[in-house]
Formats: C-alpha cells, sequence, structure tokens
C-alpha cells in the first residue's frame, strides 16, 4: 500500500488529487495538511488532519507526499519533504523558476526519490486520441496543431492568490499554460523557437486572463490559446496535416464532475467514467474524401496516481519524468520572457 500525504485542501487538493488518490487500487490517503480548516475532515473523516509539515511527516509510513499549495510554496515543501526522504508530487506549475526547479530535480536524484508534476490532462480522453491519432500517421505529416482553453468569466476575483499582481506566478499562463505547453512537448517535442503574448480582457483583471502561445518546428506550428471571455467557445483541439484534418470540440468531461458535489469517491467510479458523448466525438476529414466521427478515447486522471503507485512499488517508468517536467518549465518560462520583451525567443536562450 502506497499510503498518500496531500498538503493542501483548496481546488487541488479537493478536486484534482484526493479522488485520483482514493480512486487507485493500493493507494490510500493518509494525512491532510490542511493549516486553518476542517473541509478535508468533513469531506474524509477517516482521514488524519495535520496542521502542519512536520506532523505530517511524523508518520513514517506515508512514503509519498502530494503538494497541492499556492504556487509560491512548492519549493519549500517540495525541498522538505525530499529531505525527509519521500517521493514527491507537486502540482503545476512546477515553481515560480528555474533555478528552484532544478535544485528540486537535483536533490530528488540525490535522495533517490521519485520526483514528478502532476500533468493530469495527458489523461484527458481528447489528447489521448489526438496522441493516438498523431502517432498512426493518418494525417500525414502534422503542419498545424492548435489547443485552445476557452471559458468565460467576467469578473476578476481579486482576493485569488492567481489573479493577484503581487503573487509569484500569477495569471493565466501559469495556470493553464504548463496544460496545454505539455501537450505539445509531449506531440512534437522540443521546438524551434517561441513567441508568446499574455494579456487581459477583463477591465477588472490584474494579471493576464489570456494568452496567445506560437512554438515553431521544422515544419509544424502549434498554436495554445486561452480566454476567460469565450461565451461560445470555440474548437478545443485542431490538427491539419497533409493527409487531412481533425478537428474537436468540448472540453473533457471530468473536470466538471470532480468540481461539482457529485464526485466520485473510492475505486468505484462507474463503467462510464471519463467517457465523451457522441455527440462531443471530433470529426476526422481525410483527402481521400472520408470524413467521419472519431470516438473520443476513454480518458480517466486516476491513471497518473496509478503510475506513480507502480514506479514506487515496481520501479515502472514515471510518465511524467523529471526531464519532461523540466522541459515543460522552460517553455513554460520562455513564453513569459517572449511576451514580456515582445520578441521570438530561441528554445537554447536562457530563463531564469
Amino acid at each position: 500500500m502506497v499510503r498518500v500525504g496531500l498538503i493542501g485542501f483548496g481546488l487541488a487538493g479537493q478536486a484534482f488529487h484526493a479522488p485520483m488518490i482514493r480512486g487507485v487500487k493500493g493507494m490510500e490517503l493518509a494525512c491532510v495538511l490542511e493549516r486553518h480548516t476542517n473541509n478535508a475532515k468533513q469531506r474524509y473523516p477517516d482521514v488524519r488532519i495535520a496542521r502542519s509539515l512536520d506532523e505530517l511527516l511524523s508518520d513514517k509510513t506515508i512514503n509519498l507526499v502530494v503538494v497541492a499549495t499556492p504556487n509560491d510554496s512548492h519549493y519549500s515543501y517540495a525541498k522538505a519533504i525530499l529531505e525527509a526522504d519521500r517521493h514527491v508530487v507537486v502540482d503545476k506549475p512546477l515553481t515560480p523558476t528555474m533555478k528552484e526547479a532544478q535544485e528540486l530535480m537535483a536533490l530528488a536524484a540525490q535522495r533517490k526519490k521519485l520526483f514528478s508534476v502532476y500533468q493530469d490532462r495527458r489523461w484527458d480522453g481528447a489528447f489521448i486520441t489526438v496522441q493516438k491519432l498523431v502517432q498512426s500517421g493518418v494525417l500525414g505529416t502534422v503542419m498545424e496543431y492548435e489547443a485552445r482553453f476557452d471559458r468565460f468569466r467576467l469578473g476578476a476575483k481579486p482576493n485569488a492568490w492567481r489573479e493577484r499582481p503581487d503573487f509569484p506566478a500569477a495569471g493565466v499562463l501559469w495556470d493553464l499554460g504548463p496544460h496545454l505547453i505539455d501537450g505539445a512537448l509531449v506531440l512534437f517535442g522540443e521546438p524551434k523557437s517561441i513567441w508568446a503574448t499574455a494579456f487581459w480582457q477583463r477591465e477588472d483583471s490584474s494579471v493576464d486572463d489570456a494568452f496567445d502561445v506560437y512554438m515553431e518546428y521544422p515544419r509544424t506550428r502549434v498554436l495554445l490559446h486561452a480566454r476567460i471571455i469565450a461565451f461560445k467557445p470555440s474548437h478545443h483541439l485542431l490538427l491539419h496535416g497533409t493527409s487531412g484534418s481533425f478537428v474537436k470540440y468540448g472540453m473533457d468531461p471530468q473536470e466538471e464532475i470532480l468540481r461539482s458535489p457529485n464526485y466520485p469517491d473510492g475505486l468505484d467510479w462507474g463503467e462510464h467514467w471519463g467517457e465523451d458523448p457522441e455527440s462531443e466525438w471530433g470529426t476526422l476529414s481525410l483527402i481521400n474524401g472520408e470524413t467521419r466521427k472519431l470516438k473520443t478515447e476513454r480518458g480517466d486522471y486516476r491513471g497518473f496516481y496509478a503510475n506513480m503507485r507502480d514506479a514506487i512499488e515496481s520501479a515502472a517508468p514515471l510518465d511524467v519524468p523529471p526531464e519532461q517536467a523540466l522541459r515543460t518549465q522552460r517553455a513554460l518560462l520562455l513564453a513569459h520572457k517572449s511576451s514580456r520583451e515582445k520578441r521570438v525567443v530561441q528554445w537554447n536562450e536562457a530563463v531564469s
């Protein structure tokens, strides 16, 4: 049994970590660090609550600790956990700086502990579908790939740390950028260059609430977008290749359920978990005249933690290894650099 400690029980801890941990066979949510509130105890009466990291780590049977706190505390928590010789998962983004990220990776290697970043969107059904489509070669050479996260919220939340200009790594590029950038890197590898602009659309925003990121490859152009004012969302995923195109509307259904009072708990999530309704399947159009709906692969965010369990118990390779986490970190920081300096940046440029 992999016994897990969870630090933080805000949206990330409640919706995207605790249910996954409790939903994986061979894993146990043993303790939640919640400094001031009792939300975790109300939701999970059987789980021990700690008020400090030392209290959580006092349980020597906990061998994996998950950091699901605001971005400015990722480094300090992860460092302390590694120094206590426990495996670590950090929610995205890894840290506000490359230096901190590299230090954590070096410490994990020194301590011989597993270190990974929670890139759950790799287990989106639509992303799995696109990944298989690209690998199959049915589209020929992919010339253009576009991914969008469109949402609609007119009012800013000035008290939320993600929307405070004085808070490290605030803004939507830090929040949603890691998902879209990581997906592009998984599909196509490291780009030649990046151009990005992070901006705000709402009058009361104090940090960026929208972005465009362009990643250039020898033959492929990647376009990544997020919008906060998109009442009628555009397509979610689009690919154009030399043999055809694929377009997909609608986001993965898992997030909406996990954010709701109907969140799953325990091991049985039902046989239809993560299934996309047929009305949301993407359309594949090929130059040979074939056009058809392509069934969306079944998504399941529990796959991340099932892999962590296997890596701890049987030395299986990590699905999100440290070198890939650093690669995503570099791309994210280069996108911020490009937006700040209003220019195209090369992949091998320095980042801080």
